[in-house]
């Protein structure tokens, strides 16, 4: 007989079920990557005695040297906490023999697919590449989670996948809600992204998958992505080149620092949409989908004064550094939308949370980070 270990707690909007992530076998796919890397640590930190399987092909989308430090820094975290166990897989999610020899050997119980070509920009020059792990690969992760309850077996508890804000393109009604209809993406990046979540939908249909998609906004940090604004703006800051800034400044984003994506992950981990029949006897698709974002989307503009301040104050840049000059307003990108903005009152109402981390204070962080990584 399985017993699962399950707890209640209270939140904004009443008693939710979680499950303990103690003792749990976790299977996180992208885990050298910004948001996987920060989530092993965060579980080895705070959930041991755990046992986490990641894999990460590693590709050179960016500078494989940030994905090895993030895997140095797991490895650091790891021998902290000898009860639990860590292993890192060199591999693709789209390759299926590795995916199945995953699943045959370790059973995992949660997985946490955050593997994925990212990039909107990416996606119009490079668009195989995301057919392969964006599609194919999360039809792999699906396809395992299936076959994971073959011949009675308990299989996987709960798949967490990351979805993305791009889904909503060029939407107009703001905040963005899970509730608003999201058919119109403008970028291959984008339909990826919503395809994953219609993939989890009819798995959870057909095979009864607990299943939870999280649309992330723009997650910020240390070590994040090269490509991603404030890193790319520092680097060229930092060799006197010009920063061009989109939609001449007229563009907002909901910049989330990434500690707060990790704990909003972390607490949906633990509370898998809940199994049961609808009147004709069939499933009901134990299926969910959330925003994790600030709730308060910044200017461009006004994050560029922040990321200046910051980079000044770590001593990233000189004191008298001319910022002017190195500023160019130009027009809006294809595959962009103007806004971001997110509505998180249903991650508030079903787990008491919200990202809190302030733009400066997060920024400061990713400063500091910069000048110990590149500088010293």
């Amino acid at each position: 007989m399985l017993l699962l270990e399950v707890y209640v707690i209270e939140s904004d909007g009443g008693k939710i079920n979680q499950m303990e992530l103690k003792n749990k076998t976790i299977f996180v796919t992208g885990a050298a990557g910004f948001i996987g890397s920060n989530l092993v640590r965060e579980l080895l930190e705070t959930q041991s005695p755990i046992n986490i399987i990641g894999i990460d092909n590693l590709n050179d989308y960016y500078d494989v040297s940030i994905k090895e430090w993030r895997l140095e820094e797991i490895e650091k975290t790891a021998n902290e906490h000898r009860e639990s166990m860590w292993t890192f897989i060199k591999g693709s999610i789209a390759d299926r023999e590795t995916i199945d020899k995953i699943f045959k050997n370790y059973c995992p119980d949660i997985v946490v697919n955050l593997a994925a070509q990212a990039g909107v920009r990416y996606s119009i020059t490079n668009p195989d590449v995301y057919i392969e792990a964006n599609l194919i690969g999360f039809y792999n992760i699906l396809e395992a989670c299936r076959h994971s309850y073959d011949n009675g077996a308990k299989g996987v508890e709960h798949l967490v996948y990351a979805s993305s804000s791009s889904v909503y393109g060029t939407n107009k009604k703001v905040p963005y809600s899970t509730d608003d209809k999201v058919d119109n993406p403008v970028s291959l990046y984008a339909a990826t992204k919503k395809s994953n979540e219609l993939m989890a939908h009819a798995y959870s249909k057909l095979y009864n998958i607990p299943s939870t998609g999280l649309r992330f906004f723009t997650v910020y940090g240390p070590a994040g992505r090269p490509d991603m604004a404030y890193f790319g703006f520092t680097n060229k800051l930092l060799k006197g080149e010009t920063i061009q800034i989109f939609n001449y400044g007229n563009c907002k984003r909901d910049f989330t620092y990434v500690d707060d994506i990790v704990e909003g992950v972390k607490r949906v981990m633990q509370a898998p949409p809940e199994k049961k029949n609808g009147e004709d006897g069939l499933p009901i698709p134990p299926y969910k989908v959330y925003n994790i974002g600030n709730n308060q989307p910044e200017n461009l503009l006004d994050f560029v004064t922040i990321l200046q301040e910051e980079l000044i104050r770590a001593e990233v840049l000189p004191a008298d550094y001319d910022f002017e000059s190195h500023k160019e307003l130009v027009a809006m990108q294809p595959g962009d939308v103007p806004v971001t903005y997110a509505d998180t009152s249903a991650l508030e109402h079903d787990f008491g949370f919200k990202p809190n981390t302030s733009l400066r204070e997060g920024l400061r962080r990713f400063a500091e980070w910069y000048k110990e990584f590149y500088l010293n």
